[in-house]
């Protein structure tokens, strides 16, 4: 019943221009196993983000976020305060 409100709610509250949006940063300086539980806890913790999925073998991040909650920047600007030079990369609709 909760997360029924809580959907009902979001519904309520989300602007209907708003889009979801995929995108990819490239993370630098990961140097261990727990530097990608860092960077997606910043990116979880973000406005906006749906879902965050970070790759130490690659060095990237894939982030799903709503373009009205936040932006690619933005994001990519967190991670690189929190110690993790990002650059943004590519974005989907």
């Amino acid at each position: 019943m909760r997360r029924l409100f809580l959907l009902l709610l979001l519904a309520i509250v989300t602007p209907a221009n708003a889009v979801v949006r995929t995108a990819t940063l490239d993370v630098k300086g990961m140097t261990c196993a727990t530097c990608p539980l860092t960077v997606r806890q910043v990116l979880i913790k973000a406005a906006g983000v749906k879902e965050a999925r970070v790759d130490f073998r690659n060095a990237s991040a894939k982030v799903v976020f709503d373009d009205a909650a936040t932006s690619i920047e933005r994001l990519a600007d967190a991670v690189t305060q929190a110690g993790f030079p990002t650059v943004p990369g590519k974005t989907n609709p």
